[in-house]
């Protein structure tokens, strides 16, 4: 593993000068791994009015769905919102609950997106380059891209594509439901990370470790003096 600091930029051009100088070291199979024993899900809850905020790791077992472990990392937002840098606002907490885990994760799963991103480097990607770790995204609405609408029932997809480049896949990971768009981030096939997230997913919409993450990120706020976004 070749883990890479986290740079923060010192406005939006530097920011896409990072993010085009870290792509260079995505690694993105195509075959297939199989399963990890645990995947981490990622996600960051916003206080209102203010730049503090919250962000969770939770490490989920794939075959049982327990939790395993859970870390959180509190503090105030530095850098601003950008369509498309997402990450500098939130990679600096998410390290900071990761490096709070006892037990190295073995993927991770982000609330976001991977390469299905206007410079092909979303968090998902940016957070597997920094730590070199499988990652993948799996987010709620689409960013970039088309894709023709998936079958109706759980474990259906379809392409989503831009210019005849594969940037991921619109999943169905409950029958019926609106689709969620997986992307790969770093070190895992998109065909993995798609049997990922619908096995994470055997009750909800979400997967099961970002769905945590975002419930004890939130849980958090309100116990505390600052409100939620």
């Amino acid at each position: 593993m070749n883990p890479v600091p986290f740079e923060l930029p010192a406005d939006a051009a530097d920011g896409e000068r990072i993010q085009d100088e870290l792509r260079k070291r995505l690694i993105l199979p195509t075959g297939r791994a199989g399963p990890p024993a645990t995947v981490t899900g990622l996600d960051i809850s916003y206080a209102v009015g203010s730049r503090h905020a919250v962000a969770a790791a939770v490490t989920i077992g794939v075959d049982d769905l327990k939790g395993r472990e859970v870390a959180v990392a509190e503090g105030d937002i530095s850098f601003p919102y950008v369509p498309g840098l997402l990450a500098f606002r939130e990679l600096p907490l998410l390290l900071a609950a990761i490096a709070k885990l006892k037990v190295s994760p073995e993927v991770l799963v982000c609330d976001g997106y991977g390469i299905a991103h206007p410079r092909r480097f979303g968090l998902a990607s940016h957070l597997g380059v920094l730590l070199d770790r499988p990652s993948f995204g799996v987010a709620k609405n689409d960013f970039i891209g088309t894709h023709d609408e998936p079958g109706p029932r759980r474990g259906e997809w379809s392409a989503l594509t831009e210019n005849g480049e594969l940037l991921g896949r619109a999943v169905r990971t409950q029958s019926n439901v609106k689709p969620v768009y997986v992307s790969v981030g770093h070190r895992i096939s998109l065909a993995d990370a798609t049997d990922l997230a619908i096995a994470l997913s055997p009750k909800f919409r979400i997967p099961e470790p970002t769905r945590q993450a975002d419930i004890i990120s939130r849980e958090i706020l309100r116990d505390s003096r600052h409100g939620l976004d």
